[in-house]
């Protein structure tokens, strides 16, 4: 997947409005099925990477830039929270906010990334400044950012359902990493054993909400093309990393 596909998976033709909405069990499937089909889990990079075959500069190279995803989750999340109408949704997204911001310094999902960046050999600083992000990395997160603030509630929700497939992902990631990379320092998983039980409780929360809002077959479909877009987004990602990984190689 391209970034050709980034740019134009959210135009696509605009949904049947007389067409018969689907039973929430098919619905839920649909989602589903778009994981399995598109999630980034398998992206050439990762599939790499869960085999032991990056070098200690490609692995690097993918922390410095997929933080620059990661401290934009809580901005995307704040957007999101702006659209909730009631105190008990807008308590419920904050939440997020805080599981990566931390309520204080020094913890939180960012702040352990900080130190998976650590236990890698990368200073805090480093991955603080963002001198090593790359173009396609950024277009990426800026697009998603742009999804959750210019789109519906349903569609900036629908888009975070990539946390259905997240949780297995996380514990593939830390097998790799304890069988395949033994020169990271344990400590440094803790990001991803935190968002195994975290992406659960998330995308059960994002899932009821979408099953009971999409009502319509026309809500229906664009929360699939929301999600569509999310796993294009992180597949965008991998793409510019994996490409300046070969252009260096090469």
């Amino acid at each position: 997947m391209s970034t050709t596909a980034l740019n134009t998976t959210a135009r696509n033709a605009a949904p049947d409005p007389l067409a018969e909405p689907w039973r929430p069990a098919e619905f839920e499937a649909r989602l589903r099925a778009v994981g399995e089909e598109r999630y980034h889990d398998s992206h050439p990079f990762n599939l790499r990477m869960h085999s032991g075959d990056l070098s200690q500069d490609e692995l690097r190279r993918w922390i410095v830039n997929r933080f620059h995803y990661q401290r934009h989750i809580p901005v995307k999340d704040a957007l999101i929270t702006a659209k909730l109408d009631t105190p008990v949704l807008r308590r419920m997204w904050l939440r997020r906010i805080q599981d990566h911001d931390g309520q204080q310094d020094r913890e939180g999902g960012l702040d352990r990334w900080l130190r998976l960046g650590e236990a890698a050999g990368l200073p805090r600083e480093t991955l603080l400044a963002g001198d090593g992000v790359l173009p396609g990395v950024r277009l990426a997160v800026d697009g998603y950012v742009n999804f959750c603030r210019l789109r519906t509630p349903l569609e900036a929700v629908a888009a975070s359902l990539t946390e259905l497939s997240a949780p297995d992902l996380m514990r593939t990631r830390i097998e790799a990493f304890q069988r395949h990379y033994r020169w990271i320092e344990p400590q440094g998983l803790a990001y991803f054993r935190t968002r195994v039980s975290q992406g659960r409780r998330d995308s059960r929360e994002a899932l009821d909400l979408v099953l009971g809002w999409a009502r319509s077959r026309e809500d229906q479909e664009r929360a699939l093309a929301a999600l569509r877009f999310k796993c294009d987004v992180l597949w965008s990602l991998l793409d510019a990393v994996d490409l300046a990984g070969r252009r260096e190689q090469g």
